[in-house]
């Protein structure tokens, strides 16, 4: 099966913080995350393009030292897996004039 996450990275907007000084280099929200954010360097985990979270919350809710903050954004990750699913331009209450129907941005 192909990765779609390759494809997604419009989202750059989201809430997702990292904390390095948190950090313990465990690698579980690279385990854990359905799209490839984040990687293992020099035994701290990075986010390698933000732009791939979709804010589902895995990483946060996996992380034993709360070192990762997102605020899950249902609407969003809903958006994005119906996008995939029609083909469709994934829309998730966002818009360019600042409405936020959904709260996910």
């Amino acid at each position: 099966m192909r990765y779609y996450y390759e494809t997604l990275s419009y989202l750059k907007n989201n809430s997702l913080l990292l904390d390095d000084e948190k950090c313990i280099g465990c690698g579980r929200c690279m385990e854990v995350c359905p799209h490839g954010v984040f990687s293992i360097d020099d035994r701290k985990s990075r986010i390698l393009n933000k732009g791939y979270c979709m804010e589902c919350g895995a990483c946060q809710k996996n992380c034993s030292v709360e070192a990762i903050h997102v605020d899950a954004g249902v609407g969003c990750a809903n958006a994005v897996i119906q996008g995939i699913l029609t083909g469709s331009e994934p829309v998730c209450g966002c818009s360019k004039d600042g409405n936020k129907n959904s709260g996910c941005c």
